[in-house]
């Protein structure tokens, strides 16, 4: 399909740079299957829903992935910054590098100090393999648990480029963009769906007679890559790595089975749910790499009801929510969302979408 189809003009104070505080109180269009467009709060989801419906939630934990530091060679050294997108080993992340044309096979890098030599660097690695999709291996020098709390303390919450090209990461980015579910660490980019769920709202749920369930999908930094493509066929997918359990596959098939309703919380939960799904609708035990690319024409398998923020324009998620729910729909929906304030991106207000079947 032409990504044009899938641009439309956004005004760029309709972008949030902090999340609605208290997390629950942010708005969401409720979007029916027939195109219907309600103004509600996210507060309101548990009488959105019926009892024996299933929300399915990514519990992946962001990790401060964004390094800053130096390409060092001999006496010379230049400053880098390098966004972690996906663990290639126990010593290596694949990442991607600015800039990183300059940057060379064996190159080595210095990230959290000044640089001044290999051994001043809190965190220092060797550049590997550069990737189809532009990314760089970097092999740490440390491993294992050693090099997952050095990155800790070395590392930045990488902020959206939408919103760290307005301003800084601060103190309370650490707590505003995480879940308050989150548990697995591994994502460069948080699950922005689940950020709006306080421990009220799952009170309500609970009551409501709603399930909650647990998929990990480590968000990597190709989330906020644009497609520079001009056909959908021309676009490369960066992998991510996910899990589901056999628990949580069977617990999903038995509600379909009862009648009941999958519920995903954001488009990461979706992927991974529709990666684990075989062609007869049955969620199967699940892990390793995804690349699924969902354009408007795919059959969904596994989930009835998305839940999720809204999109860039021309972005892989906005063509994903345009196959759940029509792309006349959302370009509908995103309308009526500019027009009445609703705040978008990471930070931003939400929608419900109930598919529609193509």
């Amino acid at each position: 399909m032409r990504v044009d189809l899938f641009d439309f003009d956004l005004p760029d104070e309709r972008i949030a740079l902090r999340p609605a505080n208290p997390r629950d109180s942010a708005r969401l269009l409720h979007v029916g299957a027939d195109g219907t467009l309600a103004d509600l709060k996210v507060g309101d989801l548990a009488g959105l829903l019926e009892p024996g419906d299933a929300l399915v939630f990514n519990d992946t934990k962001v990790i401060p992935a964004q390094l800053e530091g130096f390409r060092i060679r001999g006496e010379n050294r230049q400053r880098i910054s390098a966004t972690l997108h996906m663990r290639s080993g126990s010593d290596r992340w694949k990442a991607f590098v600015r800039p990183g044309k300059r940057i060379k096979q064996g190159d080595r890098l210095s990230f959290g100090g000044d640089g001044a030599t290999c051994l001043s660097g809190v965190l220092d690695a060797t550049a590997g393999e550069r990737g189809e999709g532009g990314e760089l291996e970097l092999v740490f020098d440390l491993s294992g648990p050693a090099l997952d709390l050095a990155i800790m303390a070395t590392g930045h919450i990488p902020l959206p480029p939408y919103i760290a090209s307005k301003r800084g990461e601060d103190d309370q980015d650490r707590k505003d963009y995480q879940t308050i579910y989150a548990r697995e660490d591994g994502a460069v980019a948080a699950p922005t769906a689940g950020l709006h769920f306080t421990p009220d709202l799952f009170a309500q749920l609970d009551a409501r007679g709603i399930s909650r369930h647990f998929v990990t999908l480590h968000v990597g930094a190709g989330t906020f890559l644009p497609v520079k493509v001009d056909d959908t066929t021309e676009h490369l997918m960066h992998s991510e790595i996910g899990y589901v359990s056999a628990e949580t596959a069977a617990a999903l098939n038995e509600v379909h089975a009862r009648g009941g309703r999958v519920v995903s919380v954001g488009t990461t939960s979706l992927r991974l749910l529709e990666s684990a799904t075989d062609e007869a609708g049955t969620i199967k035990a699940w892990s390793g790499p995804t690349d699924i690319f969902i354009t408007p024409g795919y059959r969904f398998r596994a989930v009835d009801v998305l839940m999720t923020n809204f999109h860039l324009p021309r972005s892989t998620l906005f063509m994903l929510v345009s196959a759940f729910s029509g792309l006349d729909t959302m370009r509908a929906a995103y309308q009526h969302a500019i027009d009445d304030n609703y705040r978008f991106y990471s930070y931003g207000d939400a929608s419900l979408l109930f598919r529609s079947e193509p």
